[in-house]
């Protein structure tokens, strides 16, 4: 690529990062008001498709500003400084604000940011070679009907889903029962998952079979 057609890319993506972080579109849906959250670069090769900002990351601004962010890194295996390199790896959640709480928890991702923007994040991240998918709402945009009935069942089949794409289970302390009971995925998928990020971030091809 050219250097005026590599200046180009960098400017179009600043321009749709400003049109993001500018937008409004669900605010009357927003008990804290909008504050998009996500962190993309052009030369990004991992992708984390997540849900929706929690509390501590809208206070924040920063994506997997909290406990599950730390879980992630440790699953893997990069510190914050590789993590938040735009250039290494992009953070796009399904929804980019924080919804506000529920009964149950943080309140589903509202539908309006990806239909109005993850094609177009997409389209500037050309160099992705690992996505990985953090629950159950990124699984289903990106698996559709590959996706399984459950997380649970969707997660257990992550080898049907070739080498660059991983689905998980959120790393939520909240989910430590899950964990608890389902301990193959410490011993049998964590590796491979540092294994695959590890060769994403270096340019080295990710094979399916491990």
């Amino acid at each position: 690529m050219s250097s005026s057609s590599s200046s180009s890319s960098v400017r179009r993506l600043q321009s749709l990062l400003a049109e993001i972080r500018a937008c409004r579109a669900c605010e009357a849906h927003l008990p804290h008001g909008p504050r998009p959250v996500l962190q993309v670069g052009r030369a990004a090769r991992v992708l984390v498709v997540g849900q929706a900002p929690g509390a501590r990351v809208h206070a924040s601004g920063v994506p997997w500003d909290d406990k599950s962010g730390e879980r992630l890194r440790d699953w893997m295996g990069i510190g914050p400084e590789r993590f938040y390199d735009p250039d290494s790896i992009a953070l796009v959640p399904m929804g980019y604000c924080y919804p506000g709480r529920g009964t149950s928890g943080d309140l589903p991702p509202r539908r309006e940011c990806a239909e109005l923007w993850l094609e177009r994040v997409l389209d500037e991240m050309p160099h992705i070679e690992l996505t990985l998918l953090v629950g159950a709402y990124a699984q289903q945009r990106f698996l559709g009907a590959e996706r399984r009935a459950t997380l649970t069942e969707t997660v257990v089949a992550w080898r049907g889903y070739g080498p660059s794409r991983m689905p998980l289970p959120h790393p939520s302390p909240r989910n430590q029962g899950w964990f608890k009971h389902h301990p193959w995925f410490e011993r049998e998928l964590l590796p491979v998952l540092k294994t695959r990020v590890a060769k994403a971030l270096s340019g080295t091809r990710i094979e399916a079979a491990f």
